[in-house]
């Protein structure tokens, strides 16, 4: 079912030069690779980014709606901009994503001023819903309930030139009485695998020597077409292709995580040595409560038997403090289960009432207080882990994809990436010797640590290897100044706009 409602009118008519855009992001891995089709959908459309620090044209809000703060920053920005769009007659503001999915015409009657709202399952119409806005001079609401066409046949505009994101599956069947997701990206559907493999071969093919494959459960794979195994074959198949030196995923679920997953991640080199499993509370009363199809020795057991197949694996969680309920009782089985797990990091999140979820109306909602409390143990608790696990790498050998973004400041010397078990690394360059570039890989020796972070300072033990991931760097670093690389053809954007599935290179 589609709505497509007229509540507000959105000054400025076409204009002549092409218009540029700007698409911010809110939340987790899977908004941010649905923002790279978001941004790809613009640059085929004929619109390009906006040059840093200049007012785009077309700016586009991708939301979530898993946390209470994701509302008032949005509504926070909207308002902001309203004041711009009277400076800048022209300006189009589109809000698309989970939020969008949830709120509908509530966002136009926040904030009338807002052009287009779109949701999660209709992403591809952006395009022609500002175009009708503008035609139309009001407001365009086009919200589908359910997935019109899956997402990675769409194009996309990618953020890296050396990593990229695959999504093998969309949408979630658990009923976790906490998450808004399944009612706002639907029930899960899974790609073929030989869509998945061949958009990874691709993404290879274009330099891309790093690829994290997407789900809202990604090791539930295969249950629409009723194969308890595909995810572990998959992850062999992925192993295979040729130039893919790392395969990471996320997020798993510990009820659906099983053994064969564990022997693929430890008999595929190109697996890291790295996971994600989402804890949630180390109360098995409340994961109960939570819908959580699990307990806290499952979850420990499934850590121990990835332990005993990979060496020295980096395992990182999510936790929620202070859901309904919870007594002190409670919040100290967790911090008993966070110091047996010993993670290498814990994304930590104080719960948030979220109207339409079963957690909503649960009774004994806990004081901010009492949360916040908790939550500042919890924190240092984390911290003091990750800085032993840390400290315990001091004097071992890495290899590090230097990546962009991530530098410490510029007077330090040092250049950044992520280690094979995705932990960040700061790295000292030798006195004159050639910069890596991002998508270049670097073998160093650890010689700091703090919690969140190693120091490799070590430049004896420096080593650079060019890979092709840093070629393609090169050759869009070229193409952005207007120069194409030679042998390159890319989009008139100046970026790598894959239009769905691109074209594979037979393999000899």
């Amino acid at each position: 079912m589609s709505e497509t409602i007229s509540l507000a009118a959105s000054p400025g008519q076409p204009r002549a030069t092409p218009r540029s855009y700007e698409v911010r992001t809110y939340g987790c891995q899977m908004n941010v690779h649905d923002s790279e089709r978001l941004s790809g959908l613009l640059s085929d459309a004929g619109y390009h980014p906006a040059e840093a620090g200049a007012q785009a044209d077309v700016v586009v809000f991708n939301t979530c709606a898993v946390r209470e703060n994701a509302d008032n920053r949005l509504y926070g920005n909207l308002g902001r901009l309203k004041e711009i769009k009277r400076e800048h007659p022209g300006l189009q503001i589109a809000v698309g994503g989970c939020l969008a999915q949830k709120d509908r015409d509530t966002i136009v009657q926040r904030a009338p001023w807002v052009d287009v709202v779109f949701g999660t399952h209709n992403m591809g119409s952006l395009p022609a819903l500002l175009e009708r806005a503008r035609h139309n001079a009001e407001a365009q609401v086009e919200i589908l309930e359910s997935l019109e066409q899956f997402p990675s046949t769409l194009p996309t505009k990618r953020e890296s030139a050396y990593a990229g994101w695959v999504s093998i599956s969309v949408g979630c069947n658990n009923t976790c009485t906490f998450c808004i997701v399944p009612s706002l990206r639907g029930k899960e559907k899974d790609r073929r695998p030989g869509d998945i493999l061949a958009e990874v071969e691709a993404l290879v093919a274009d330099g891309v020597i790093e690829v994290t494959l997407l789900g809202q459960n990604v090791n539930s794979y295969g249950a629409e077409f009723r194969d308890r195994g595909a995810f572990a074959k998959l992850l062999r198949a992925a192993g295979q292709i040729e130039g893919l030196e790392r395969l990471r995923f996320t997020s798993p679920h510990p009820a659906a995580f099983t053994d064969d997953v564990i022997a693929a991640m430890a008999e595929t080199p190109s697996v890291m040595p790295q996971l994600h499993m989402p804890l949630q509370s180390g109360s098995d009363r409340i994961l109960k409560v939570m819908r959580r199809s699990y307990r806290s020795s499952r979850f420990l057991g499934i850590l121990d038997r990835v332990r005993a197949a990979i060496p020295n694996p980096a395992i990182t969680t999510d936790i929620i403090v202070g859901f309904p309920g919870e007594t002190e009782e409670d919040f100290q089985q967790t911090l008993d289960v966070v110091e047996q797990s010993r993670f290498a990091q814990a994304f930590t999140f104080q719960y948030s009432r979220r109207p339409g979820t079963p957690a909503a109306d649960l009774p004994d909602q806990l004081p901010k207080e009492v949360v916040q409390e908790r939550f500042e143990r919890l924190v240092a608790l984390q911290d003091r882990i990750a800085r032993e696990e840390n400290e315990k790498l001091i004097g071992s050998e890495v290899e590090v994809l230097i990546a962009e973004g991530e530098a410490r400041k510029a007077d330090s010397g040092r250049l950044s990436g992520r280690a094979r078990d995705n932990r960040l690394v700061h790295v000292a360059l030798p006195e004159g010797a050639s910069a890596p570039r991002p998508g270049d890989m670097v073998t160093t020796r650890v010689t700091a640590a703090g919690s969140y972070f190693l120091l490799a300072d070590d430049t004896n033990h420096y080593q650079l290897r060019r890979t092709p991931a840093g070629d393609a760097w090169d050759r869009r670093q070229a193409d952005s100044c207007g120069v194409p690389a030679p042998g390159t053809s890319v989009s008139a954007s100046g970026g790598a706009t894959m239009l769905g599935m691109p074209a594979i290179r037979t393999r000899g």
